[in-house]
């Protein structure tokens, strides 16, 4: 019956009573006329009724028998449907009892173990329809492998019957296979295009101390090495610069490199330059992007991470997540001051065109970053711009600093809070960063939005949520301090910069604090940063009195290191036992004294103490070099140097952070022996 017959059939009833309606309409208007009528029109009326009655059951038969017959022909042809239905299909319960199934069905799976995979596949359903909050009905769509088959298992789902309080469901399930286009879709990822750069870390260093007759000789060595590398995993290598080289690889072949742990790092290694120092290599690898411009771009992107962290280790970029290889050896000093020049020279031009300079540190500031922002500020205001420093959280031991400073007049407006800073800026403000470069550890992180234009000074390795596309940026890793950096830019600059005494302790101080002292991560230059200083007149006797422990604090930190557990015979690891709130000033500082005092333990190369402060605990780790306490702490979020890290966990206690931490120093020593 089409839809026109049906619409029909429903309509029939109204149209007959309208002309009931009309018919009585007519008799009534004819009695009315003539009184005499009355007998005759109730005759005809009653005719029409009985009439119509007869002919409305006649009517609505017909309809039902037409409606019936349709359902046969529906269920015939459903029925039909089902059992000869080109995919395997079947009715079965979600309890594992089979109701029904097709002749595909028996055919596709007659000779594998289906009944095991129908099983688990069941299980997977009745958790699907778990999280739908048990619909009275639904849809499945999920997955199964049977032998070397896979197939996509669309269906349905409807309430069945009750068993043991146990509520039920009825599937339908309809098995499609897709195997050879799920292998076709795999070869198209394994071939998927990676592109990739390595570069010699020391190229130049170890150009100036060979001598010219074996310079050829142990060059080639070291590009044969990386070559050998290439061609183990079918790599395309192009050699753009003396030191640089380009790499196209499938995505395959990376993977397995990458589970060979990028062996190239050691193997760089084994090339023998005697009284030289040791070659390492930056690696960088990704397949980041829609095309292979974009690709191209990441891959610059990762190898700056890979320089920005200290070089030896190979960073892989692979569907957005990254993994990070070697970076266990010590930062290389870069010698030349041309980069300190050109940097101080760009930035005086930035802050001479800019109406204001807004310069901020991380947050819980330390004397670093203290020193390096009072060093910038003089910049500006020596070129006459106004600029201001963003501090608004508590920091490392500096609040009496602080104080002191703005008892001077020349400070008593210099630092303000974010609030204030939102008054004044501009187009056309600058926005200079230091002694940071992770966009989530600022003081302000709603700046960076704010400002477009960002200057970076910075001396940690970096890592993977850096600042994004400043106009200029000082990242040296080899550098002791942000306030070593910023020394230079004072003392290589074009114009005749004068700090104030002030100035001048807190970049000195910066310097000591990050040293301690001058003793861990001090290069040349961090001497002739310190003795420029000097030469302008710093106090040392002065500097050394901010560093000062009160008697309690002293108290305290020696009951941490008296608690202190020695795990592996060298490394120290202790707990500060009072938790503290979120705006405690002193706990952090605390916690990395302690973490300095454990290290001038003997036989302690490595030391970690951790404190629960607000809802997180913080981690100082410290080392002598021995062990890479960057690498071990960036597993728990945290990041610094090989000698200097720290990290920061929240929603965990602290025995449960340092059985995290222990079984990251586990892992960190694993990884060494592979």
């Amino acid at each position: 019956m089409s839809d026109g017959n049906i619409i029909s059939s429903k309509n029939f009833l109204s149209r007959t009573t309208i002309y009931l309606i009309v018919i009585a309409a007519l008799l009534i208007a004819l009695c009315i006329m003539n009184y005499r009528l009355i007998p005759f029109a109730v005759f005809i009326l009653t005719v029409m009724i009985v009439y119509t009655n007869w002919s409305i059951k006649k009517r609505k038969a017909e309809f039902s028998e037409e409606l019936k017959d349709l359902t046969l022909d529906v269920n015939t042809t459903a029925k039909t449907t089902l059992i000869n239905s080109p995919f395997p299909l079947a009715m079965c319960e979600t309890n594992g009892k089979m109701i029904w199934k097709s002749v595909k069905y028996v055919s596709e799976f007659n000779n594998t173990n289906i009944d095991e995979a129908l099983a688990t596949l069941l299980k997977q359903i009745k958790v699907i329809i778990g999280n739908q909050e048990k619909d009275e009905k639904g849809d499945i769509e999920t997955s199964i492998e049977v032998g070397n088959k896979h197939y996509t298992v669309l269906g349905t789902y409807v309430k069945s019957k009750k068993k043991k309080r146990k509520q039920e469901y009825t599937t339908i399930l309809y098995f499609i296979e897709d195997t050879e286009y799920r292998e076709l879709k795999q070869a198209s990822i394994d071939k998927e295009i990676c592109f990739g750069e390595i570069m010699i870390d020391n190229y130049e260093e170890i150009n100036q101390r060979i001598t010219s007759e074996v310079k050829t000789l142990l060059m080639a060595q070291m590009e044969r090495q990386i070559y050998d590398w290439a061609n183990k995993y079918s790599a395309v290598l192009i050699k753009t610069e003396r030191d640089t080289f380009e790499c196209i690889i499938e995505k395959s072949k990376l993977l397995e490199a990458k589970e060979d742990k990028i062996s190239i790092l050691n193997d760089i290694k084994a090339v023998d330059l005697p009284d030289v120092i040791q070659p390492t290599l930056s690696i960088a690898f990704s397949n980041d992007g829609e095309n292979n411009i974009e690709k191209l771009r990441s891959v610059n992107a990762v190898i700056n991470i890979a320089l920005g962290r200290g070089g030896d280790q190979a960073i892989v970029k692979i569907d957005g997540k990254y993994e990070f290889f070697g970076g266990r050896s010590q930062e290389i000093e870069k010698r030349t001051k041309v980069k300190s020049r050109m940097i101080s020279h760009a930035l005086q031009e930035l802050i001479s065109s800019s109406d204001n300079v807004i310069i901020m540190g991380h947050s819980h500031s330390d004397m670093d970053a203290i020193g390096a922002s009072l060093g910038i500020y003089r910049l500006a205001k020596f070129l006459n711009v106004d600029a201001k420093i963003v501090k608004d959280s508590h920091g490392v031991g500096i609040e009496k600093f602080i104080d002191e400073a703005k008892k001077n007049e020349e400070y008593a407006e210099c630092f303000t809070s974010i609030e204030d800073v939102n008054d004044i800026i501009t187009d056309k403000s600058l926005l200079v960063v230091v002694d940071t470069n992770k966009k989530t550890y600022v003081e302000a992180p709603e700046l960076l939005e704010k400002i477009p234009r960002v200057v970076v000074i910075d001396h940690h390795r970096r890592s993977t949520d850096d600042i994004e596309n400043p106009i200029l940026i000082f990242h040296e890793v080899y550098a002791s301090s942000a306030s070593e950096l910023v020394t230079e830019i004072l003392e290589y600059s074009q114009v005749d910069v004068k700090p104030t005494q002030m100035e001048m302790e807190a970049l000195y101080s910066g310097i000591m604090l990050d040293t301690k002292n001058f003793t861990f991560k001090t290069g040349v230059r961090t001497f002739e940063a310190a003795a420029y200083l000097r030469k302008c007149g710093v106090d040392i006797i002065k500097v050394k009195k901010w560093f000062q422990n009160d008697l309690e604090t002293f108290q305290t930190i020696s009951k941490i290191v008296s608690n202190a557990e020695i795990m592996n015979d060298n490394i120290a690891i202790s707990i500060y036992d009072e938790e503290c709130d979120e705006g405690d000033e002193n706990s952090n500082i605390i916690i990395a004294k302690a973490a300095d005092e454990l290290l001038t333990i003997g036989g302690i190369v490595a030391s970690f103490v951790l404190g629960k402060v607000g809802d997180k605990v913080y981690i100082s780790g410290r080392s002598i070099g021995d062990i890479n306490v960057q690498l071990i702490l960036e597993k728990l979020g945290g990041g610094g140097h090989i000698t200097l890290a720290g990290a920061q966990v929240k929603n965990m206690s602290v025995e449960d952070t340092k059985q995290e931490l222990i079984n990251r120093i586990n892992e960190y020593f694993f990884e060494i022996e592979e």
